[in-house]
């Protein structure tokens, strides 16, 4: 039996110069990593090392690295200037999907987000498919909250959100720029929220939403759909959120159970 190792085998480390792997593909799998180094805030100064040090720790040709450099770069990730180096353009946020949270709560620490109020008012007739999720009887209506969130000054998203008429109401004559709905149905019910379902799509931006979120039409932004429960299972709160994929990164913690039988 031949002692050649098959194509694309696992070689145990990164790949290594004149392996026998096409250029592209290490080329990604450096960018893979420096992706997750970027999001993780590992480059504290902004800068990245220059192409020979990043050829020396991933192991890789000085053309493979540049390669790499120009998928970050295309995916706005990071800018390349003669003179300058290799830079972050701006960083990214994190937001756990494993905990129900508000986009305030979750971004604690990192400056001061706000939000431009688009749209707060009664709906006498939600559509059919909302008022479905919300569980809402007819002739009820519902409350709809559009806002615009930002941090830096930069757009990070839009919310729009339907909330049950006896919740969205109270909410009305509070807060709504400086504050989250998640915190302030808590405090105007006295419960706590139980639980949330939540679906992420990547979509490209259209019109209305590129020019609101500061982004080229057609650009890849996170639509996220959420809907959000009280503690005793009532659905109160259904979402629809645009994220500006380049500003912020989902992350969360899973734990694997037991195996199904089978």
């Amino acid at each position: 039996m031949s002692g050649r190792r098959p194509y694309g085998a696992d070689t145990g480390g990164s790949p290594r110069p004149g392996s026998s792997q096409p250029r592209a593909r290490r080329a990604r799998q450096v960018a893979d990593v420096l992706r997750q180094q970027i999001t993780g805030g590992a480059f504290d100064s902004g800068t990245l090392p220059d192409e020979r040090a990043l050829g020396a720790q991933f192991h890789a040709s000085r053309n493979a690295v540049r390669e790499a450099l120009g998928i970050l770069r295309d995916e706005g990730l990071i800018a390349r200037r003669r003179g300058v180096g290799t830079t972050v353009l701006m960083p990214k946020y994190g937001h756990g999907l494993d905990r129900l949270a508000g986009l305030a709560e979750t971004l604690t620490g990192y400056g001061p987000l706000t939000n431009e109020v688009r749209a707060a008012h009664r709906v006498a007739e939600p559509p059919a498919a909302v008022a479905e999720r919300l569980s809402l009887a007819p002739g009820t209506g519902a409350v709809y909250i559009e806002r615009v969130r930002r941090m830096g000054g930069l757009p990070l998203s839009l919310d729009a959100t339907y909330l049950a008429a006896d919740i969205g109401v109270p909410l009305l004559d509070l807060d709504l720029a400086g504050r989250d709905l998640f915190a302030l149905i808590e405090e105007t019910t006295g419960g706590r929220l139980g639980r949330a379902e939540v679906a992420v799509h990547a979509v490209t931006a259209g019109p209305d939403v590129a020019g609101l979120l500061d982004v080229p039409v057609g650009a890849a932004v996170f639509a996220i759909d959420r809907l959000t429960h009280l503690a005793d299972g009532r659905p109160v709160d259904a979402e629809s959120l645009h994220i500006r994929a380049d500003r912020l990164t989902l992350h969360a913690t899973l734990h694997r159970g037991a195996p199904h039988p089978g």
